[in-house]
C-alpha cells in the first residue's frame, strides 16, 4: 500500500511539474502554434464576429440618397467628414484628451473618502470568553497645500495636450478633404479619358469601314484594311483598360468618403471650363502663410509648451510637499468601553533627501523632451516649406501643361482633318491618316487629364498652405492665364 501511495505521489508531482512549464490553454486549445511556420488555429468562439454593416457607412446619408447619381464635390467632402473612420478616430482622441484635462484639474480639490468596517471577535479572559461586535464608519480628508508648481504644471501640460490634439484633429480634417478632392479629380479624369478613348474607337471604326470600301472599289490594298483593323483593336484594348481605371477610381473615391468601395453613387458631370492660372502670391509669401496657418505646425509649437510644463512637474519633485489631513469616525460596539468618537487633524511635510538621483534624471529627461519638441517643430517647419515649394511648382507645371495640351489638341485636330481629306480624295495614304489620328487620340487624352491634374495640384497647394476649406474650397489667389473649355 505504501508503495502504491509513493507511486501516486511521484506521478502527481510529475504532472504538476509539467503543468507548471506548459502555457495555459485557451478554451481548451493550445495558446500558440504547434511549431514555427505553422498557423495557429483560434479556438471557436474566441474571436468576436464581424458586426453587421452599418447602413450609415455603406450607403449615402438620407439627404443625399435622392440625388445619389449627381453628387458634387462639396457633397463628397461632407460625406467624408461625417463617415471617414479617420475623422471619428481623431475626434475620439480629442475627447479623450479633454477628459484627461478635466481629470488633471481635480488635483486642486481635496480628496474625501468614506470607509466602514464591521467585525465580530471573541477573546479569552480570566473570567471566561468576551464577545465583541463592532461597527466603525470613518470619513477622511486629504489636501495638498503646497507642492511648488507640481499641480499647476500637471494641469498646464494636460491643457496644452488638449490644444495640440485638437489642432492635429483640424489637420486631419484637411487631410481627409484633400484625399476626397484627389480621389474626386482622379475619378473625373478617368471618366474623361475613357470618353476620349471611346471617341477614338468610333473614329477607328469609321477608318476601318472606309478602308474596306476603298478596298472593294480597288483603290486601296488589303494592307490598308489590316492596318485599320490593328489600330481599332488597339483602341478597343485601351478603352477596356480605361474602363477598368474608371471603376477603380470610383472605389477609391468611395473609400475616401468613408463608404464601402462598392457603394452605389455617381458624381455630377463637372464643367471642365476651368479658370487655369498660377498662384498670384510668391512662394515665399505662401511659405510664411503655411507656417502661420497650418494646424499641424501650430500643434508642434504647442507641444513645446506642453514639454515645458512637464519640466515644472519634474522640478517640483525635488522640493518639499505640504499636506493637510483630517479624519472623523465613530465606533459602535456592544461593549461601551470600545464605543465612542475619534478624530484627528494632521499637517504633514514631505522633504525629499535622497532618491538615487531619480528626480535629477527626471528633470534632465523633461528638459531633453523640450529639446525634442523644438527639434520636431523645426523638422516639420522644413518639411512644410518643402511641401509648399513642391506643390507651388506642381501647380505652375500643371497650368503650363493645360495650355500646351490645348495647343496640341488644336494642332492635332487640324492635322487629322487634313489627313482625312487627303485620304478621301485619294492623294493620301492610310498610314498618314492613322498616324494623324493616333496623335489626335494622344492629344485628347492629355487634354482630358491635364485640367483635373491642375485642379488636384491646386487642392494640394491649398492643403500645404493650410487654407483648404471644409467643403473643398481652394482659396489660393490665382493669376488667370487662360480660360479653356472643351473643344
Amino acid at each position: 500500500m505504501e508503495e502504491l501511495l509513493r507511486s501516486l505521489r511521484i506521478a502527481l508531482a510529475v504532472a504538476l511539474a509539467g503543468c507548471a512549464h506548459a502555457p495555459p490553454a485557451i478554451s481548451g486549445e493550445p495558446p500558440v502554434a504547434p511549431a514555427p511556420g505553422k498557423a495557429w488555429k483560434a479556438p471557436h468562439g474566441t474571436i468576436p464576429p464581424e458586426p453587421a454593416s452599418n447602413p450609415d457607412f455603406s450607403a449615402l446619408p438620407p439627404d443625399l440618397a435622392s440625388r445619389s447619381d449627381a453628387l458634387t464635390l462639396a457633397d463628397a467632402v461632407d460625406v467624408a467628414l461625417l463617415h471617414n473612420p479617420q475623422t471619428a478616430l481623431s475626434w475620439s482622441q480629442a475627447r479623450t484628451a479633454a477628459f484627461e484635462y478635466g481629470s488633471a484639474r481635480g488635483v486642486y480639490f481635496p480628496t474625501i473618502d468614506a470607509t466602514a468596517s464591521v467585525g465580530r471577535s471573541q477573546s479569552v479572559t480570566q473570567t471566561g470568553y468576551v464577545e465583541r461586535t463592532q461597527f466603525s464608519p470613518h470619513v477622511s480628508l486629504s489636501y495638498l497645500l503646497l507642492d511648488f508648481a507640481g499641480r499647476s504644471g500637471t494641469i498646464g501640460a494636460a491643457r496644452e495636450n488638449v490644444i495640440a490634439v485638437d489642432l492635429n484633429y483640424n489637420a486631419l480634417l484637411q487631410n481627409v478633404v484633400l484625399q476626397v478632392e484627389s480621389a474626386y479629380f482622379a475619378y473625373t479624369s478617368a471618366r474623361a479619358l475613357s470618353a476620349a478613348q471611346l471617341q477614338t474607337v468610333t473614329e477607328e471604326q469609321e477608318n476601318l469601314q472606309a478602308a474596306q470600301v476603298r478596298h472593294r472599289d480597288g483603290v486601296a490594298t488589303v494592307a490598308d484594311v489590316l492596318q485599320a483593323q490593328t489600330l481599332l483593336a488597339q483602341a478597343q484594348l485601351d478603352l477596356e483598360t480605361d474602363s477598368g481605371t474608371v471603376k477603380t477610381t470610383h472605389g477609391n473615391l468611395a473609400a475616401a468618403m468613408g463608404l464601402r468601395a462598392d457603394a452605389d453613387f455617381e458624381i455630377a458631370t463637372p464643367s471642365d471650363s476651368l479658370q487655369i492660372g498660377n498662384a498670384s502670391e510668391s512662394v515665399d509669401t505662401l511659405i510664411v502663410s503655411a507656417l502661420a496657418n497650418r494646424p499641424d505646425m501650430a500643434a508642434a509649437r504647442v507641444s513645446i509648451l506642453q514639454s515645458q510644463q512637464e519640466v515644472r512637474v519634474a522640478r517640483s519633485q525635488e522640493f518639499p510637499a505640504l499636506t493637510l489631513g483630517a479624519n472623523l469616525g465613530r465606533n459602535y460596539s456592544n461593549l461601551p468601553l470600545f464605543a465612542g468618537n475619534n478624530f484627528a487633524i494632521t499637517l504633514g511635510i514631505t522633504v525629499p533627501i535622497f532618491n538615487g538621483f531619480t528626480y535629477q534624471y527626471n528633470v534632465a529627461a523633461a528638459k531633453s523632451r523640450v529639446d525634442e519638441s523644438a527639434a520636431s517643430a523645426s523638422l516639420l517647419r522644413t518639411q512644410v516649406s518643402n511641401q509648399v515649394v513642391t506643390s507651388y511648382v506642381a501647380l505652375r507645371t500643371a497650368s503650363a501643361r493645360v495650355r500646351s495640351a490645348d495647343v496640341l489638341l488644336a494642332s492635332a485636330q487640324q492635322s487629322e482633318q487634313v489627313a482625312r481629306g487627303r485620304y478621301r480624295a485619294g492623294v493620301g495614304t492610310i498610314l498618314d491618316l492613322l498616324t494623324a489620328q493616333s496623335a489626335l487620340a494622344s492629344a485628347r487624352a492629355q487634354q482630358a487629364q491635364t485640367r483635373w491634374t491642375w485642379a488636384t495640384a491646386l487642392a494640394q497647394l491649398s492643403h500645404d498652405v493650410g487654407v483648404l476649406g471644409p467643403r473643398g474650397e481652394t482659396p489660393i489667389p490665382l493669376t488667370h492665364d487662360s480660360t479653356s473649355g472643351p473643344e
